[in-house]
């Protein structure tokens, strides 16, 4: 059929790619670095926005659209930002093109059409967003302002994954201000909270929060909270961040706000985003080597139903009764689809859904008419049972329910099994090598042991947990003092 995967302990890496292309999420395209979503992929996508945005506006938030281009003077503004993103950066030149008189048909950039000022095509809207808010704020009563922006990003990475890393990808990205240093900082961790709600819930895929060291904190920030996932190679994957952004961009872009007492303060801000990336990780914490498996709250489609009959009048029978199961379980808010094409055989089909990762697949033939059941395969175990049906609707939806919880306990067994607490740097290295995982060791705060760890390892710390224990030790590297334990660990 042409649907043979790579097995993960065979190459992980291109098992991961078999999946993405032959369960028909994305493919790649003519631009380099860039990928297609594909329809099946893109309802993904569009289930976890719709979760996200409506978690976004129940916290208060509003959505809005900046532009895409930002001029380079006001990407500028913010050092450490510009800075940090500087490689990554496309940049728009020249605003026409004209045709090539030595070549027919072919066309070069108009030297006459030089803009005035280069624009960078937005890697992250933080400038081009407190440039507006300059206009928008004068006094406490402006604020707080909370934004939201769903939109597309360029980071011209040099070695791309299909949804780990483009060049183009999808995101959102909060932009709020705010009137007090202890507002914003709120409003981070609130985000960070309502993205681990969403990817434990809806993902069914257990994280760690935390905050970043200052080595792996976003440019221009002054803490980044994040939510760090462990995949089935051992390897970490940030699934989300919320950055306290504190007077930064503020004072880079003048935006003061007159308080309560008539003083003039420059406001406090937060950024938070979470992208595709999301659906990569998705793809690489739950599937197997058949396929996808998709958590039931946020699959496309949630169940089908297979018909085996043979002949018009089987068909006709099993059409009444299915009719009626999908009118109920739609009813029920459940997404189902009947695949009667008569283009493929059941056997193709049943492959089909199982690489596609659909959660619960119903096959329905004549003898099972005449015996009122009907067979039920459910995908993340692949256990398969005869069922009654009458009252088939409140079973399947108790076996949505059933499978989300047991793929977020896989997950989170799974990862538990792979936090490893060493105190000796050779343990350290043999641990990554041949265990992966999250590594909790001591490390004595400095940039230069972070780096010379990275160096050494190819592990990075991951977070600083939140819940994290206060403890004496010494730092993993150099054996100086260290209060606490931090993750480390390799990642994507």
């Amino acid at each position: 059929m042409g649907k043979e995967i790579t097995s993960r302990e065979q190459d992980y890496s291109q098992w991961y790619n078999d999946l993405v292309i032959k369960g028909q999420l994305a493919d790649y395209s003519a631009v380099r670095g860039c990928m297609v979503i594909k329809p099946y992929g893109f309802a993904l996508w569009e289930n976890m926005r719709d979760v996200l945005d409506k978690k976004f506006k129940d916290t208060g938030h509003q959505n809005a659209y900046f532009p895409l281009f930002v001029p380079k003077s006001l990407f500028e503004a913010e050092e450490k930002n510009a800075e940090g993103f500087a490689k990554e950066c496309a940049v728009v030149t020249h605003y026409r093109l004209k045709a090539d008189v030595n070549n027919k048909g072919k066309l070069v950039v108009d030297p006459e059409a030089k803009l005035e000022e280069e624009l960078v095509v937005r890697p992250t809207s933080e400038a081009i967003i407190w440039n507006t808010y300059k206009g928008w704020i004068q006094s406490y009563r402006d604020l707080p302002i909370l934004v939201n922006q769903w939109a597309n990003v360029v980071r011209w990475e040099m070695r791309t994954r299909l949804f780990l890393r483009t060049a183009e990808f999808l995101w959102q990205e909060g932009h709020t201000a705010h009137a007090t240093k202890e507002e914003a900082i709120t409003e981070t961790k609130l985000m960070l909270d309502v993205y681990a709600d969403f990817v434990e819930n809806w993902m069914a895929l257990p994280v760690v929060k935390g905050v970043k060291s200052p080595n792996e904190r976003f440019a221009g920030a002054e803490d980044t909270y994040c939510i760090e996932a462990l995949m089935q190679d051992g390897k970490a994957l940030q699934a989300g961040t919320s950055h306290f952004l504190g007077q930064n961009f503020a004072k880079a872009f003048d935006v003061k706000f007159s308080d309560k007492e008539n003083k003039l303060d420059y406001v406090w801000a937060t950024s938070w985003g979470v992208s595709t990336r999301l659906i990569g990780a998705l793809v690489m914490a739950h599937s197997d080597d058949d396929g996808l498996v998709l958590p039931p709250r946020i699959a496309p489609v949630q169940v089908v139903i297979v018909p085996i009959y043979k002949g018009d009048e089987q068909k006709a029978q099993i059409d009444e009764k299915v009719t009626e199961i999908v009118k109920n379980l739609k009813a029920m808010g459940i997404s189902v689809k009947y695949d009667d094409n008569d283009n493929a055989r059941p056997g193709w089909k049943f492959a089909e859904y199982e690489l596609k990762g659909v959660p619960v697949r119903i096959a329905i033939g004549a003898r099972d008419l005449a015996n009122n059941v009907v067979e039920i395969a459910r995908r993340d175990t692949k256990e398969k049972a005869s069922v009654n049906m009458d009252g088939i609707e409140d079973y399947i939806q108790t076996l949505l329910h059933d499978i989300q919880s047991a793929m977020y306990n896989k997950a989170l067994k799974f990862r538990e099994e792979r936090i490893t607490r060493t105190d000796n740097w050779d343990e350290f290295v043999q641990l990554l090598d041949t265990k992966g995982g999250f590594i909790s060791a001591h490390w004595d705060g400095t940039a230069e042991t972070e780096d010379k760890i990275k160096e050494l390892s190819k592990a990075t710390i991951r977070c600083i947990p939140l819940d994290n224990v206060q403890e004496e030790g010494k730092c993993i590297l150099t054996g100086k003092p260290s209060s606490q334990r931090v993750l480390f660990a390799r990642a994507y």
